[in-house]
Order: C-alpha cells, then sequence, then structure tokens
C-alpha cells in the first residue's frame, strides 16, 4: 500500500472545553490549547483532532453549529485559533478539524431563515414534511430519545433531527446544500487545517419517502437506521466532495460512521476509489453492550473483541486502513471498561496502550488517556451535563419509573461525561484545569493522576505511550505488517502477531487480573523484548512463560 503520512501518525483527541482553560472562566479555550502545546510535543504525537470550536449554542457541546465560520465565544477569537494552528504547524503538529454537517444547529441562519415560510429558499435545506394523521411523518426515534421529529408552529410542519430537536438535519438531497458545505470547507482548508474528522458523516443520505421503520417493540419511536444509515447516495456524495474539494489538498479524512461492518470498511477506505482515509467504527466498543443497547452494560467477552479486532485487521489489510481507538469524547475511559482502574489501573492502562497501538491502523489518543484518566462516579444526577445522558435519565426516571440508582449505575458505567471530565494537570485545586469554577466538576482523583506527577515519573503512563509512539515512527512492519490472531479462545490472554518482511512481532497482553500461563507455538522464541509493564521480565520470547495481571509484553524475532 502507498506511503501515506496519516498511516504514519499518531493522532491525539482534544475535547477542548475540558483540556485547559486559560482565562478562568471554568471553560477551556484556544489558547489554553497553545498554552500546552509543549506537552503534546513531548509526548510526540502527530496530529490533533479538535472536537468543534465553531459558534453554537451549545445543546450538545458544539456539535450543533449555528456558524461555521466562527469561533465559539467561549473559546476565544479568530486570531486566537490562526496563532494557535500557527504554533502547532511549529511544533511539527498538523490539525484536523471536525466536520459536522449531518445537521446543524436551529440557530444557524440558515434555519432561521428555512422556518420563516414553506416558500423561503433556505426551507430546502433542511428535512420538513406534513404531520400524519395529526403525528409525526414517520415512526423513527432519535439516537437522544423520543421522535426524531419537531412540530414547527409557525410553519407547521415537522423537520427531522436525528439527535436534538435542536440540531435539524440538512438536506444533501439539494445541490445549493452540498455547495455551501464544500465552500466552508475550502474556507478552513484554504486556513491551513490538515484534513476533517466527520461526524456522523455516513447518515446524510436518507431513503426517498423516509418510509416506517420496522416495529420492534412497544416504543412509539424505532431504530429507522435501515433508511439513513449508508444512505442511497452517499457515495455519490462523497465523491462529489472528493471531487470539489478534497482532491484539492494534501488532507487527513476519518469519516465517523456508525453502524459500519468490516465491508463497509474496505468499501470506504481503499486506495483506488474510497471515499476517506479511515474510519471510526463502533463494533468493538458495542461489545459491553446487552440487548437493550448502550445503556443496557453487561459483562463482556474477550473472546467477542478478539473476533470484532481480527475481522477488522484482517479484512481491511492490504486494501483499506483501521483507525484505533478506545477512548474518545463519546466513550467512557478505557481503564475504567477494559482495565482496571483501581489496583492495577498503570498496568492496565500501559496493557491496552500496547495491545492498540501494535494493531495496524492509525492510533488515536484521547486527552487524559496518556495518564490513565479513569471514569468518574457522580452521585447525583445534577453534576452531569451530557444531553443525551440527562434526556435518558429523565425518560427512564419520570417515564418509565425505573430505580434511580440502578440508571445511575449506567451512566457511570457508559455516560459520555466519564470522557469529559476536566483534563488532569496538577494536584493544585481544580486539577490545575482553571483557577474559577469548571463547567464540569473534576475527577476526584486528580490528586494521585495529573500530568505533573507523570512528567516527573520516568515509568508513568505517559512515558509509556511516548515509548509506543517512537517505536512507531522507527518499526515499518507496525505500518505494514499483517496480523495473526494466536490463542483464540481464550479469554483472559489476547495474543498476536505482526509480520512484514523479515520482522516479526509477538504481542502478548493479559486482560485479566488472573496469573496465567502464555503457551505459544515453538518457533516462537527468542528474539529481543521491545515493550514491558512489569519490571522483571525475560530479555527473550519463551514460548511458554507466565502472564501477570495486566502484563503486556511485545517481542521482535
Amino acid at each position: 500500500m502507498a506511503q501515506q503520512w496519516w498511516k504514519e501518525s499518531v493522532v491525539y483527541q482534544i475535547y477542548p472545553r475540558s483540556f485547559n482553560d486559560s482565562n478562568g472562566d471554568g471553560i477551556g479555550d484556544i489558547r489554553g490549547i497553545t498554552e500546552k502545546l509543549d506537552y503534546l510535543n513531548e509526548l510526540g504525537i502527530d496530529v490533533v483532532w479538535l472536537s468543534p470550536v465553531y459558534k453554537s449554542p451549545n445543546d450538545d457541546n458544539g456539535y450543533d453549529i449555528s456558524d461555521y465560520r466562527k469561533i465559539m465565544d467561549e473559546f476565544g477569537t479568530m486570531e486566537d485559533w490562526e496563532e494557535m494552528l500557527e504554533g502547532m504547524h511549529q511544533h511539527g503538529i498538523r490539525l484536523v478539524m471536525d466536520l459536522v454537517v449531518n445537521h446543524s444547529s436551529d440557530e444557524h441562519a440558515w434555519f432561521t431563515e428555512a422556518r420563516k415560510s414553506k416558500d423561503n429558499p433556505f426551507r430546502e435545506y433542511y428535512i420538513w414534511r406534513e404531520s400524519k394523521e395529526d403525528q409525526p411523518p414517520n415512526n423513527w426515534g432519535s439516537f437522544f430519545g423520543g421522535s426524531a421529529w419537531e412540530y414547527d408552529e409557525e410553519s407547521e410542519e415537522y423537520f427531522l433531527h436525528l439527535f436534538s430537536k435542536k440540531q435539524p438535519d440538512l438536506n444533501w438531497e439539494n445541490e445549493k446544500l452540498r455547495e455551501e458545505v464544500y465552500d466552508l470547507m475550502k474556507f478552513w482548508l484554504d486556513k491551513g487545517v490538515d484534513g476533517f474528522r466527520m461526524d456522523v458523516i455516513n447518515l446524510i443520505s436518507k431513503t426517498p419517502g423516509l418510509p416506517d421503520a420496522e416495529v420492534t417493540d412497544d416504543s412509539p419511536y424505532q431504530w429507522g437506521g435501515d433508511y439513513f444509515v449508508n444512505g442511497p447516495k452517499f457515495v455519490e456524495y462523497m465523491n462529489e466532495m472528493n471531487e470539489k474539494v478534497l482532491s484539492k489538498y494534501d488532507a487527513m479524512t476519518v469519516g465517523e460512521m456508525p453502524m459500519a461492518t468490516p465491508e463497509d470498511g474496505k468499501k470506504y477506505t481503499n486506495e483506488n476509489d474510497g471515499i476517506v482515509n479511515m474510519l471510526f467504527q463502533f463494533e468493538h466498543m458495542d461489545v459491553t453492550s446487552g440487548p437493550g443497547g448502550k445503556w443496557d452494560q453487561q459483562a463482556w467477552k474477550l473472546t467477542d473483541l478478539k473476533r470484532i479486532i481480527s475481522k477488522w485487521q484482517t479484512e481491511l489489510h492490504g486494501t483499506g486502513w483501521n483507525s484505533l481507538y478506545m477512548e474518545n469524547h463519546d466513550q467512557p475511559r478505557s481503564v475504567s471498561v477494559f482495565g482496571d482502574d483501581q489496583e492495577y489501573r498503570v498496568e492496565s492502562a500501559k496493557m491496552l496502550a500496547a495491545w492498540l497501538h501494535f494493531l495496524q491502523g492509525t492510533p488515536y489518543i484521547y486527552q487524559g488517556q496518556e495518564l490513565g484518566m479513569t471514569n468518574v462516579y457522580f452521585d447525583d444526577i445534577k453534576d452531569y451535563e451530557d444531553i443525551e445522558t440527562l434526556n435518558m435519565y429523565n425518560e427512564e426516571i419520570v417515564e418509565k419509573g425505573r430505580n434511580p440508582e440502578e440508571v445511575l449505575d449506567a451512566i457511570h458505567k457508559k455516560g459520555r461525561d466519564n470522557a469529559r471530565t476536566p483534563m488532569q494537570w496538577t494536584d493544585e485545586k481544580n486539577a490545575g484545569f482553571t483557577t474559577g469554577t469548571p463547567w464540569l466538576k473534576v475527577n476526584g482523583n486528580y490528586h494521585e493522576i495529573n500530568a505533573r506527577k507523570a512528567l516527573s515519573d520516568e515509568n508513568s503512563i505517559f512515558y509509556f505511550y511516548k515509548n509506543l509512539i517512537r517505536l512507531r515512527k522507527e518499526l515499518p512492519v507496525l505500518i505494514h505488517g499483517n496480523y495473526q490472531l494466536l490463542l483464540e479462545e481464550n479469554e483472559n490472554l489476547y495474543v498476536y502477531t505482526r509480520s512484514y518482511q523479515d520482522t516479526t512481532l509477538v504481542i502478548a497482553a493479559n486482560f485479566s487480573k488472573e496469573m496465567c500461563e502464555l503457551n505459544l507455538p515453538e518457533t516462537l522464541n527468542g528474539g529481543k523484548l521491545l515493550v514491558h509493564n512489569y519490571h522483571d521480565v525475560a530479555n527473550q520470547l519463551q514460548n511458554e512463560s507466565n502472564m501477570r495481571p495486566y502484563e503486556v509484553k511485545v517481542y521482535m524475532l
């Protein structure tokens, strides 16, 4: 496969509201990011993915955009943004911005105009329908709960919103709307951004007629994904976007694609006629979900995770490209889900890091992941800020009468605010994030887990990540090597190899608190130790050895 800078990069995601507050108002901002560029440079990352900083009323923390060409007042000014970009480029760091164009804010000028009358020229920028027998136009449910339709009294029609009712879906059938999107992409690319992470991009094409979804339960609102996930014109729209915009720039593109399969991955990321460089899929993150979906958390099995990861690794090898992540602004902290955030927090955070970074694809580190930050366990729903979490809580408590403690337990495990608590910089007040009152409470463990402490400890999780990033730049096998799973049925050990030319890497990771026996084929012996998270580890691989709780060891043969 062709050499591409984004294949050899490690990406660091910044959620600006929670990263670093430079002016004491309790909200992270752009100058706060600029202040921490030396920190990012020390870690060694190549690319920053910056969650939205555009003008927004913040119904969904910036993913509801009211002006795509202006900076949110809370985050600073365009001059601040330009200074940040210049600083990043001076540090050799590229910038990828969020592109949120499945929907806008209902406070965007387009929508303000659109709701004025049915014959307004901006009306067709959105998706409007008449009621059906005094009911919404169809039975689709929103990702955030309730109906995916909102009635507009002023124009006496419903508009579609797959997310919040303040996030009306854009009508990609309209050519003028598509041209508006392409123009705003050029605006940022011409300013020097190095690519886009495309928010729920595979939802932009809806099936004509917007038919009712299949009824699977007694809820009035049903899952309508069959009619808007990878819709009939999705590839056509993306090819047009590439032709009119992206082909003219050396830009990295990663598409967030709910419900994507490896077949989609091969189709959408292949080097001949793919539509994005890589995509975010969610299959591995759903391994903890029960029949009831995201909030129905269940014990997960390592064999299920192996099956999913191995499928993506093998099916995309040589044709497409993976994105590698275990955390982002929408997911809980990985050490709390897949590791042990108490007794073995450091060991399991390192294990997860090495296990992930030796897979094929572009690794993503979410802010604080390099410190081993954990989920937060607020006792009161009033301490949570996320719209999805609050909507779910109200629906379950008020409408269904569930036990509040039971619902809070689900939030502790899967709520999006787990990843959004302020970055833990020091052991001082508010973890050094702000001199004011933080917009979201700081995780109480910041005295133990913070960047200052990590930077002073050569054995910290931070320096473990730094070493992984260094190895990625030194070892072609990490970019090009094929993947082979070993010990497929073992429920504690995840062991795989990466091979390229005359180099083979053996990666052995214990995902449990148990001491486990590692028995490998006799051919896997010798080599040299590359990575380990315990001190006393054999310098050469032995085909029979023990794996301590959450131990990881990587050998190069």
